[in-house]
């Protein structure tokens, strides 16, 4: 807790910009980025195609770098980190959960999430997060004997085996139908609300920001509003 009582900062974003190209045909996929995600905290991206939403979630998880501007987590700052430390911060600790499952189709369940375990030094155990995903029925099972819920929630447990300090999550339900798509959303919110870890979601679907403590709005490469939640609907309650 800091001196507010408020958890701690997990990741300070000042400033933030990114730019693709050079000249007229730049693109500014984000401009003057100001956020700072606190411990155990579930946000909310929301907004267009093209707001800016991916390219934000990237340069949180390490996956890509910003032009401008500072990003710190914890002690360390990531914006004018190299290749070498990126990597390890993206191994340690962040798990990323994207709209296609990416799983290995010759490897089974546990197989699949066992793959990221020999990268850290205090993995989850294997069977313990396919459990929290509720997939223990279906470990010796393979990607094509799955529904597409359930390859996701596959791809959860592999994010989560690590455990990460953030989840990143790029349109996990933008696959899925609506009821998939909520026991999807049953499963990141367990693992925020019972394991602590920190959520970041990304989404098209204005329904889903009813879950969020915060909801950060995008539009043309910044943040237009952020919305706090005075009650957290449950994935159960939500309708779209």
């Amino acid at each position: 807790m800091d001196g507010s009582g408020a958890p701690p900062v997990v990741l300070d974003a000042r400033g933030l910009s990114k730019t693709y190209g050079d000249g007229p045909a730049a693109v500014h996929a984000l401009r003057g980025v100001d956020l700072q995600v606190r411990r155990g905290e579930f946000i909310v991206l929301l907004g267009p195609s093209g707001s800016g939403k991916s390219t934000l979630l990237n340069i949180l998880g390490g996956l890509d770098v910003a032009t401008g501007g500072t990003l710190q987590f914890g002690g360390l700052t990531l914006s004018a980190a190299g290749d070498d430390t990126l990597t390890q911060y993206r191994r340690r600790h962040v798990g990323f959960v994207f709209q296609f499952y990416n799983l290995i189709p010759s490897l089974t369940v546990r197989e699949n999430v066992a793959l990221v375990t020999d990268i850290v030094a205090n993995p989850m155990p294997v069977d313990e997060a396919i459990r929290l995903v509720g997939l223990m029925p279906r470990a010796d099972h393979f990607p094509a004997q799955l529904s597409g819920g359930e390859q996701q929630r596959v791809a959860i447990a592999r994010a989560i085996v690590k455990r990460p300090d953030l989840l990143l999550c790029d349109e996990p339900t933008g696959a899925l139908d609506y009821q998939t798509g909520k026991l999807v959303l049953e499963v990141i919110e367990r693992i925020n609300r019972d394991i602590g870890t920190t959520v970041v979601v990304i989404t098209h679907n204005a329904a889903i920001a009813a879950m969020a403590d915060r909801v950060v709005h995008f539009g043309d490469g910044r943040i237009q509003r952020i919305d706090h939640n005075a009650h957290k609907m449950a994935p159960a309650e939500l309708s779209w």
